[in-house]
C-alpha cells in the first residue's frame, strides 16, 4: 500500500519534515479528489486528466504506487477517449486514497 521509504530518504530522517509532507498530502489530496468528482459530474474530462496528473507526484512522495497507477490509467482513458472507464477508476482511486489516508493519520499519531 504505502511505502514511506522515498519520503524518509527525502527528509533525511527528519521526523518533523516527514510529518509536514504527510500533513500536506492529507490537506491537498482530498481537495483535488473533490474537484475530480466534480469533473466527472460535469463530464469535464480534460480537467479530470489535469487533476489526476497533479496527484501523481503526491502519490509518489508517499510511496503509493497503486494509486499512481490508477491515476495514470485515468489520464490515459481521457487521452484515448475511453472516458466511460473514468468513474470506475475514480472509485478505485478514492478507495486507495482512503486506505492511505488512514495509514498516514495513524503514522502522524504514532510518532
Amino acid at each position: 500500500m504505502v511505502d514511506l521509504t522515498f519520503l524518509e530518504q527525502l527528509t533525511k530522517g527528519n521526523n518533523d519534515k516527514l510529518k509536514r509532507y504527510i500533513t500536506l498530502y492529507l490537506q491537498v489530496v482530498p481537495e483535488t479528489f473533490a474537484r475530480m468528482n466534480e469533473n466527472i459530474g460535469t463530464k469535464d474530462w480534460q480537467a479530470l486528466a489535469i487533476n489526476a496528473h497533479s496527484l501523481k507526484p503526491q502519490a509518489d512522495y508517499i510511496g503509493h504506487h497503486r494509486l499512481k497507477d490508477v491515476l495514470v490509467e485515468m489520464e490515459l482513458a481521457v487521452k484515448n477517449l475511453n472516458v466511460e472507464t473514468c468513474p470506475g477508476l475514480m472509485e478505485q482511486a478514492l478507495i486507495l486514497h482512503k486506505e492511505a489516508e488512514k495509514f498516514l493519520k495513524e503514522k502522524l499519531m504514532s510518532d
